[in-house]
């Protein structure tokens, strides 16, 4: 297949919204925690923990739409560890976050291990159909992206109009943006600045548990240990690049899709360059793009700083 035919970039097309979906999902979670000013890196841990109890229980239920609740449950659940340690307790909230990572990614793998692959064939859940959008899906690389996807997909992609909506246009969105602005002129004025803050980080540990959803039910139909591979970190990174703005976000995901697309499929038409850089790309990627836009994303004013009542 010649790299320069639409054939080969329709498929980059589909492949690269496909893969900026769990990105984007965590990075929209990510958004909702450092907008109320709690840094949570441990969105990769609730991606591991969401992806491993979206496929166990649409394995034992059967039920697509369970597996992925259970998904969004468990990395919620998983984020209540940074919601005690760094807004009930003043501890280092990157400290927590390397934690809860590590955490995740041993206890994940082990429990795969016992429950899953112990000297058997790892199982399968059925992956959701693609659904063509009347007609639309003929338009080349453009149709191909985003009118040729899992139902899945489309419904996900909402979360970039209601996570918006929710942040700027609604006074729970004004009252997390300035827990994370001026938390003090915040509680001057009535806002429960502790609240806010662990319903932001919640929120982040729902959607990060989406987003591994995805990545085992959706595009793999099963789990392999740390099936995440690092896109929490990414999702960090696009949320700089993306300047906390859900509109913003998406493009930035859609462009690390890209870069994961078309490392998959440069290796699969065989082009004379080592596969160790070809996988490498969108880590790169993610340090140059870190590097040109850091100091221009001016980061919420309050993020990463404890809060204590007076």
């Amino acid at each position: 297949m010649e790299i320069w035919s639409v054939v080969f970039w329709n498929g980059v097309a589909t492949a690269a919204v496909r893969m900026s979906v769990p990105i984007l999902l965590a990075g929209l979670g990510v958004v909702f925690s450092e907008r109320s000013g709690v840094l949570n890196i441990g969105v990769e841990g609730q991606m591991l923990s969401g992806a491993f109890g979206a496929f166990a229980c649409a394995y034992l239920t059967g039920s697509f739409i369970l597996g992925t609740a259970f998904g969004a449950a468990v990395g919620m659940m998983v984020s209540g560890i940074t919601v005690y340690m760094c807004v009930r307790r003043p501890v280092n909230q990157i400290v927590v976050g390397v934690t809860v990572n590590i955490l995740c990614l041993g206890l994940t793998s082990f429990i795969n291990r016992i429950i899953f692959t112990p000297g058997s064939t790892p199982p399968r859940v059925p992956r959701p159909a693609v659904l063509a959008v009347g007609g639309l899906e003929s338009i080349p690389i453009l149709g191909a992206g985003f009118f040729r996807q899992p139902l899945p997909v489309y419904v996900m992609l909402l979360a970039i109009p209601l996570a918006y909506l929710v942040l700027y246009r609604s006074s729970f969105g004004l009252d997390l943006r300035a827990a994370g602005e001026h938390p003090k002129a915040a509680e001057t004025m009535g806002v429960k600045v502790a609240s806010m803050r662990a319903r932001g980080v919640l929120i982040s540990g729902a959607f990060a548990g989406l987003a591994g959803s995805f990545l085992s039910i959706v595009s793999l139909g099963r789990f392999v240990e740390n099936i995440s591979a690092g896109r929490g970190f990414i999702a960090l990174a696009i949320v700089i690049f993306g300047r906390w703005n859900p509109v913003f976000i998406f493009g930035a995901a859609l462009i690390f899709g890209i870069a994961e697309a078309l490392q998959l499929r440069l290796q699969a038409v065989g082009v004379g360059v080592p596969h160790e850089f070809l996988l490498m790309l969108p880590y790169l990627l993610t340090i140059v793009v870190l590097a040109m836009t850091s100091k221009r994303s001016l980061a919420p004013a309050a993020l990463g700083r404890h809060y204590q009542r007076e």
